[in-house]
């Protein structure tokens, strides 16, 4: 038995009292009520402990809790900043990305001119080396068929010579 069986008993024991004719009052043994009210006092301090233990318990339970909820929060805090910095590591990558592509294709560019004025260059000379060469051979066959014209003349064949 508790103190709440202890204090129904009491209370039934009160509402089972022979009532005084004409009054709110009753007539109650009085033994019954001082055993029942020391019973009673006898069950709480077990009870106050209970409940004491209950909310040292309850204290404990809630500090608990508070720190979990602040580890939760600091933990999701860093989460949250990493999260940040990875975006702005991103970003700041994208950035960086985009400047040494738009790099790349200047230098890409300007090297295409350059080599193709180098490779122009180059035709140039040897279209001029060529020309040169082109027209010493023209000599060359000039010659040749002017010596081929000479040695046909000399040689009176092709024309009778008067005589």
């Amino acid at each position: 038995m508790d103190v709440h069986d202890k204090l129904d008993d009491l209370s039934t024991l009160v509402e089972s009292a022979r009532a005084l004719p004409m009054s709110a009052s009753c007539v109650v043994n009085r033994a019954q009520v001082l055993d029942l009210l020391d019973e009673a006092r006898s069950m709480l301090p077990e009870s106050l402990a209970q409940a004491d233990g209950l909310l040292a318990d309850r204290e404990v339970i809630v500090e608990q809790a508070r720190q979990e909820a602040g580890d939760i929060i600091a933990r999701a805090q860093q989460e949250a900043l990493a999260l940040v910095s990875r975006e702005e590591v991103y970003r700041a990558a994208l950035v960086e990305a985009e400047a040494v592509l738009v790099e790349a294709e200047s230098e890409a560019e300007r090297m295409r001119r350059e080599t193709d004025d180098y490779v122009d260059a180059k035709l140039a000379n040897f279209e001029v080396a060529l020309h040169k060469t082109i027209t010493a051979v023209q000599k060359g066959r000039d010659k040749i068929h002017g010596r081929h014209e000479y040695d046909e003349l000399s040689s009176g064949e092709d024309y009778p010579l008067p005589g």
